[in-house]
């Protein structure tokens, strides 16, 4: 099976271009709690969507799920996540929760009215993880690299990959039967971390969920819409032409892609470290 996409956008136009080429969610983020001070060095998507995109691109789509993002657990989540149900949500996605505690009470305010995605991305919720794949409410775990690779004091988002974290993640995932997915991919032939290397890696760790990146098909930087729908179809189709060759790779051929990525990963931190 291919690998289930997710892409961010608010803006219609897009929204149906991406659906029309087979990402099954269309993302509206509404996360704003301490993410520009988490984040302040790290180029990374900062989106400023409403809960009125929620309804706007939710009744817009005719396949693909209307995925919301909301803030990190506080006082007003309750009150939030009533709020996206009523806009049309087809699953929200709770970020940066740091306990059980916080992934429960999430859980319970759904309440299985709309599924639901915990986005894996702070140390804390890495040693919650056991007690919470025990969770009767649960739907699926994303691993966000951004974030965790900071929890973490790690220079390289893909060190995850090649320290064992997401490894062992993966591990207990599938153990439990939970559906799994992590991080984001370039186009294919982009990535500083080659996207078909990343692509590769999520096979090989039964990962069937990837965000596409910003760069993938950046809509900030192609003004002319129907130019936008070229290059994503084309980066989609690239993308799909590269999956169809998965069936035939074998554990040869991850190990070695595996033994790619590490030390590529090792080159990019010494790279950085040396221009700081």
């Amino acid at each position: 099976m291919p690998l289930t996409l997710m892409y961010i956008t608010n803006n219609p136009e897009i929204a149906l271009i991406a659906e029309k080429n087979g990402v099954e969610r269309i993302w509206i983020d509404l996360e704003t709690l301490g993410k520009a001070e988490r984040q302040k060095n790290v180029d990374s998507v900062k989106s400023h969507h409403t809960v009125s995109d929620v309804a706007k691109i939710s009744t817009l789509l005719n396949r693909a799920e209307c995925m919301v993002r909301i803030n990190p657990w506080n006082e007003n989540s309750a009150e939030e996540i009533e709020k996206v149900i009523a806009a049309g949500a087809d699953r929200i996605m709770l970020p940066m929760w740091q306990s059980f505690y916080e992934a429960d009470s999430f859980l319970r305010a759904v309440n299985g009215r709309t599924r639901t995605t915990l986005l894996l991305e702070t140390k804390g919720a890495v040693e919650a993880a056991d007690a919470v794949l025990s969770h009767p409410l649960l739907d699926e775990i994303h691993i966000g690299l951004n974030d965790l690779h900071l929890s973490y004091g790690l220079t390289f988002m893909f060190e995850l990959l090649t320290n064992g974290v997401v490894e062992d993640l993966c591990r207990k995932f599938a153990e439990r039967g939970i559906s799994y997915g992590f991080g984001g991919i370039a186009k294919i032939g982009g990535g500083t971390l080659p996207s078909a290397q990343i692509i590769m890696e999520h096979y090989r760790l039964g990962s069937t969920r990837a965000i596409l990146s910003r760069s993938f098909c950046n809509a900030e930087e192609i003004s002319d819409i129907k130019t936008f729908e070229s290059l994503f179809c084309e980066n989609m189709k690239k993308l799909r032409d590269y999956e169809d060759f998965m069936p035939y790779v074998t554990a040869r051929d991850y190990a070695e892609n595996k033994l790619n990525v590490d030390s590529r990963v090792k080159q990019i931190v010494s790279d950085i470290k040396e221009q700081k």
